[in-house]
């Protein structure tokens, strides 16, 4: 049974009584500090990566001209599409073996999972470069139609082994969550790969492209290296036969992630492919732009949050009833931080397509819009996945992906078919209504999961709050609806930081959100 994580441990004077749980984990009264904590780091590390990143694109536009650029993204996919062959998921696998070990607070266990993961990510690393210099000819045939870039495509097997020995690194220190290092490594990796790789193009021109984004790639391993190095391990002598038992497991977990991730990509694929055979070039463009934006807000959120909340599950994962106030906890502090976000998008969906796109993408607003409405579901639904990935349940978590993707699919050839480029927007909300309706009866059957009473009336409000808006640009003159939406982003934004200003230990807040509370009057009264 969930439990309001309101009336947990009865508190001290200080307001926190530590509790300790069977698995070794130690817990709060409530998480909420914690989970502010991290996803200010882990967020403000994401808008550097994503600020240099804008920076990077532009850079690269101007120096390689259109052409240069296309070739650009085409190496890019190739190396992901690579990468994610090579690295068989174990940069989530790792995070859990690791996170489960460092549960059990058995140094011995934690050791030889921190050697199994490194031996592994280096095997599948080599095996990555491997795979793309033997297949370079074949690669460059199926990109290009001629092997005149099989050397260039060659090249690119040395960003796969620094990019999956990178994954492994960071699956360490996230699964001993620390978080922290976990946040400058992100946003070091990002500046210093970016003014490498741009300082090539520079130098070399478009000759310098590949070697442009193998030098990304080595930035980042030195840097999560680095980062590694600061996590004090006795390595223990293992043979052989122990390192592949704990390998095959770590690859099992590994090959779920990885099948998962294939389904993914392999459902937006299709989903462009509809929208592209249906409606036209101009609508797969206004589709992709409306997708990337409607993702960025949130997408931010969930990778700060999950940074932290993902090994702290797996660590509380033998315990049902932390662990559903963990997800509980989770879930209103990711509807606080990112509903204003989302209504904010929703109201200035026109202005936002404008300014980062041009006037021409303006057809793509209301499938912003309803891309927008489905995201505030995956922050309801987003949490309770990670329950499935804690308990180890690789069929389940597979079968859930599964069903989702052909869902996601076959409303998306519906809709488009009877409502044009909108259609792809309205089953993207479909199969998160879906995704809800599935996952939250699994859950329960798993560990007696339920929302909490303040989840549902916050759940409730950020989608009634959006419907509205949303509504309002049918149904209001745009000048009213305008205001309204402005009115609900500030209100809901005022609420959201009141909220968690008076559910968070004051002396755990991050000092700069500190001071954007007090500026605005909305700290707790105890802390003024």
């Amino acid at each position: 049974m969930a439990v309001d994580p309101h009336t947990q441990a009865p508190a001290s004077s200080s307001g926190k009584t530590p509790n300790a749980t069977r698995d070794g984990v130690t817990s709060e009264p409530h998480s909420y500090g914690q989970i502010l904590k991290s996803s200010v780091l882990i967020g403000g590390s994401s808008l550097v990566s994503v600020a240099v990143g804008i920076v990077r694109t532009k850079a690269m536009a101007l120096l390689l001209g259109p052409g240069g650029f296309g070739l650009l993204g085409l190496y890019g996919s190739i190396v992901d599409l690579a990468l994610s062959i090579a690295s068989f998921g174990v940069s989530n696998s790792g995070v859990r073996q690791i996170a489960e070990s460092v549960g059990t607070n058995d140094e011995a266990r934690i050791a030889r999972t921190v050697v199994v993961l490194r031996r592994t990510t280096l095997v599948l690393g080599v095996f990555g470069l491997l795979l793309v210099v033997v297949f370079s000819g074949q690669i460059a045939v199926l990109a290009f139609d001629n092997d005149a870039y099989a050397v260039p495509v060659a090249l690119l097997g040395l960003a796969v082994l620094f990019r999956v020995l990178s994954a492994g690194q960071g699956a360490l220190i996230q699964g001993m969550r620390r978080i922290r290092d976990l946040a400058a490594m992100g946003a070091l990796g990002a500046l210093l790969g970016a003014l490498a790789s741009i300082g090539l193009v520079l130098l070399l021109g478009e000759q310098g492209i590949s070697p442009s984004i193998v030098a990304s790639a080595a930035v980042g391993f030195a840097i999560s290296w680095w980062y590694s190095r600061k996590v004090e391990i006795r390595l223990p002598r293992m043979t052989h036969a122990e390192v592949t038992q704990e390998a095959a497991a770590l690859l099992k977990l590994g090959f779920a992630f990885m099948a998962s991730g294939m389904l993914m990509m392999g459902a937006a694929l299709a989903v462009r492919t509809i929208v592209l055979r249906m409606d036209g070039l101009d609508a797969a463009g206004f589709y992709s732009a409306a997708w990337t934006l409607g993702g960025l807000y949130v997408g931010i959120i969930l990778q700060a949050m999950g940074a932290d909340f993902y090994p702290r599950l797996v660590g509380a994962a033998q315990d049902d009833r932390l662990c559903n106030r963990l997800v509980n906890e989770q879930t209103q502090i990711s509807l606080l931080l990112a509903g204003p976000g989302v209504i904010a998008t929703i109201t200035l969906a026109p202005l936002i397509l404008w300014v980062l796109y041009s006037a021409a993408f303006a057809e793509a607003v209301d499938v912003l819009r309803w891309i927008c409405l489905g995201i505030a579901l995956r922050v309801i639904t987003w949490p309770m996945g990670f329950i499935i990935v804690a308990k180890n349940r690789q069929a389940l978590f597979m079968g859930v992906d599964l069903a989702w993707a052909v869902v996601n699919v076959g409303l998306t050839w519906i809709c488009v078919s009877a409502f044009g480029l909108s259609g792809a927007g309205i089953a993207f909300l479909g199969s998160y209504v879906f995704h809800a309706v599935l996952i939250y009866p699994l859950v329960h059957w798993l560990t007696g999961f339920r929302w909490s009473p303040v989840n549902l009336r916050t759940g409730a409000v950020f989608i009634v709050s959006m419907a509205v808006v949303y509504g309002s640009f049918w149904i209001l003159p745009a000048v009213l609806a305008y205001g309204l939406g402005m009115t609900m982003t500030l209100a809901s934004g005022i609420y959201s930081l009141k909220t968690i200003a008076n559910l968070t230990d004051w002396d755990r807040v991050p000092r700069q959100v500190q001071r954007v509370l007090t500026i605005f009057r909305l700290a707790p009264a105890r802390s003024r």
